[in-house]
């Protein structure tokens, strides 16, 4: 296994598009909110695309909601998820995770995701398969964050890239990060990559996406009862 197959899902942050805010002026930011967490929330994996291309990974991103102690005041919609990635044979070790803020943006015209990494990974582990009343945060568990995601509408689906620049990181020896996702009814496409310090690219997605789809054993949303 080396660094680009498993490196699916890294932080995001987007820029704004214009054309895409002013066509769902007409849906409620808060029901915006909700759309993009039911499109995160449950169980996908890549299994249909690691079967049609041999050597490719086999990874399931876990996703559910969780309870801040603390609401936070300045963001009176924001729903928290907790959001977990493992090879599926090995589901019991994570490779990521990270706490995920889903909130309007001040301007009501976006969905921001901002991801939080868990101050200490090790003690989240499996806490989606916990009852929902069980699964409780507090502002204290969460790094601060370093990159957010602004969604935009179009259709049925959410759409958001990487501003120019990319996000900060030290993940894997890349300096910085660029992705694009697509939130769709039957999963999620990510192009996720990575580059250091000279621009050159060290892993990640090439041409084709990463493709996350829902599993059928599993239904979509449910843990998050």
């Amino acid at each position: 296994m080396n660094k680009t197959t498993i490196l699916i899902g890294t932080f995001l942050v987007a820029t704004a598009t214009p054309s895409y805010a002013q066509a769902n002026v007409s849906v409620p930011i808060g029901q915006q909110v909700k759309e993009v967490v039911t499109h995160l929330v449950g169980v996908m994996d890549t299994s249909a695309q690691a079967t049609a291309t041999p050597g490719a990974p086999n990874v399931r991103i876990t996703t559910c909601q969780v309870q801040l102690q603390a609401a936070d005041i300045n963001r009176p919609q924001a729903v928290f998820l907790y959001q977990e990635q493992a090879l599926t044979k090995q589901l019991n070790k994570p490779y990521r995770q990270r706490f995920l803020r889903i909130a309007p943006t001040q301007d009501n015209r976006q969905v921001e995701s901002a991801a939080f990494r868990p101050r200490t990974p090790e003690n989240w582990t499996g806490l989606c398969s916990k009852p929902h009343q069980e699964r409780v945060i507090s502002k204290g568990d969460l790094s601060p964050s370093t990159c957010s995601v602004y969604l935009q509408r179009t259709g049925k689906n959410y759409v958001g890239e990487t501003a120019a620049g990319g996000c900060p990181s030290k993940f894997r020896g890349a300096a910085r990060i660029t992705n694009r996702i697509i939130l769709h009814q039957t999963g999620m496409d990510t192009l996720d990559r990575g580059y250091d310090a000279a621009g050159k690219q060290i892993w990640g997605a090439k041409e084709r996406p990463y493709q996350f789809r829902w599993l059928n054993v599993v239904k979509k949303g449910a843990i998050a009862k």
